[in-house]
């Protein structure tokens, strides 16, 4: 098996995993590609970058076709960027759920992005700024249903609705109806569809919570826990677990 290394940057650091084929041995942390490396301690032939090099347009093959590393994504319509560690874990949801087709939902810190999923491709995408706005208004979890159900029948309503909930005090309905606002915005990704929603078990924003009360059949992973298989899909597509 071929040992190599996944460089992986986000806004805490650098983390280096150490990978033997499709195999992950461990990682580590550091604040920059050096410090990470040293602190991993493996002698590995090759070392592959997620997030380096020029993002590729959608639509786009989930797998990268060659390189050297995992670039992310951009759309031109509507204008979108997503992140490579995003294109990881949704190659991590590919390699649990062969032939899997769908939605997914994935939150990635506070932009929450919905990806349209076939035959291996991410199609199109639409994000949204809701958890900034839940952040910069004070609204809090879990969301009110009543205010989610009332900005997802009329979101052109949504400002009047922030406005009376902030009179109110009613922090749970802030939550509610810019949630309900961007579930009608998003409606057609998860309208008759199967959605994954990338976030940590006790469903943080609300996302899964809120696609279950509209009968949406939506799953729940946990974005640390889909990072081994994403890497073993990266070996195949690299040809490094040979």
């Amino acid at each position: 098996m071929t040992a190599w290394i996944a460089i992986c940057r986000d806004n805490a650091g650098v983390t280096a995993h150490a990978m033997e084929g499709a195999r992950h041995l461990r990682h580590a942390k550091g604040i920059d590609e050096a410090a990470a490396l040293a602190h991993l301690a493996y002698d590995a032939g090759r070392i592959l970058h997620i997030g380096d090099g020029p993002p590729d347009s959608l639509p786009a093959a989930i797998l990268p076709q060659g390189g050297h590393g995992l670039p992310g994504f951009v759309q031109v319509s509507p204008a979108d960027v997503i992140g490579a560690q995003v294109r990881l874990w949704i190659a991590g949801v590919l390699r649990l759920n062969p032939g899997w087709d769908g939605v997914i939902c994935a939150i990635d810190g506070d932009i929450s992005h919905w990806l349209h999923l076939s035959a291996g491709e991410a199609v199109s995408a639409q994000s949204f700024l809701t958890q900034q706005l839940v952040s910069a208004l004070g609204g809090t979890v879990p969301p009110s249903r009543e205010a989610l159900d009332d900005s997802l029948s009329r979101p052109e309503r949504l400002a009047a609705h922030l406005r009376a909930a902030q009179v109110s005090h009613r922090s749970d309905a802030l939550t509610g109806h810019l949630l309900g606002a961007e579930l009608a915005a998003a409606r057609p990704y998860w309208l008759g569809q199967q959605v994954a929603v990338l976030t940590s078990p006790d469903d943080p924003t609300g996302h899964a919570t809120a696609l279950a009360a509209q009968g949406v059949p939506a799953t729940i992973h946990p974005p640390s826990e889909l990072v081994a298989d994403g890497l073993a899909a990266l070996a195949g597509a690299f040809s490094l677990d040979a």
